[in-house]
């Protein structure tokens, strides 16, 4: 009876083992970048076992065999070395991992957005440009970059000084948490200064 359980055990075993490396080698393969098994189309490569181990220099037909002596694929992972390069191992698994961490990471990556700070005209009170200048570092310290922008009215456009009188005196609030990515300039009847959180933070 305990003969038949381990019988029974080990079949069980070896057909979970079976469904395990279709599901691995069948993940993916549609959307692969390199090329693979049959779809080698160089005579010799430099191949490499699924442990690391060097085989030498040998024709692509013995590496492809050597490969499904081992149920793994042949994958070229340095088509331009001479001779290519190709690695045995489970391309399957290794795209589904691949995948996974591409996904991590643009999880974990974070958005820069531009935050607008906006003046019309060049007459702002010293309590406005406060309550404007700390938005601006709340935003830096965020990690966004801030864009000011002033719009001149009329006669304003004959006196930019005073717009650049502003803009560096924003820079000069916001100096501590932020650097000036691009200065002060003007474009049409706007002038526009851009800036960026210290340390890329």
């Amino acid at each position: 009876m305990r003969g038949c359980n381990s019988v029974h055990a080990l079949f069980i075993s070896s057909v979970n083992e079976l469904i395990r490396r279709i599901f691995w080698r069948c993940i993916n393969i549609s959307s692969k970048e390199l090329a693979i098994n049959e779809e080698i189309k160089f005579k010799e490569v430099r191949a490499i076992s699924a442990d690391g181990s060097q085989l030498g220099v040998i024709p692509i037909a013995k590496a492809i065999e050597a490969a499904e002596a081992a149920d793994l694929d042949l994958v070229c992972i340095s088509p331009n070395a001479q001779p290519p390069v190709c690695k045995i191992m489970d391309y399957g698994k290794y795209r589904f991992e691949q995948a996974k961490r591409e996904k991590e990471a643009k999880k974990n990556q974070r958005v820069i957005e531009i935050k607008e700070i906006r003046l019309t005209g060049v007459g702002i009170d010293t309590h406005d440009f406060e309550t404007k200048a700390n938005h601006a570092v709340r935003f830096l310290k965020d990690g966004n970059k801030v864009k000011f922008s002033i719009r001149f009215r009329g006669r304003e456009l004959g006196h930019p000084d005073k717009g650049y009188d502003i803009m560096n005196n924003f820079a000069e609030y916001c100096g501590e948490v932020g650097t000036v990515e691009k200065a002060a300039k003007m474009e049409s009847r706007n002038m526009i200064m851009f800036m960026a959180p210290k340390n890329g933070k």
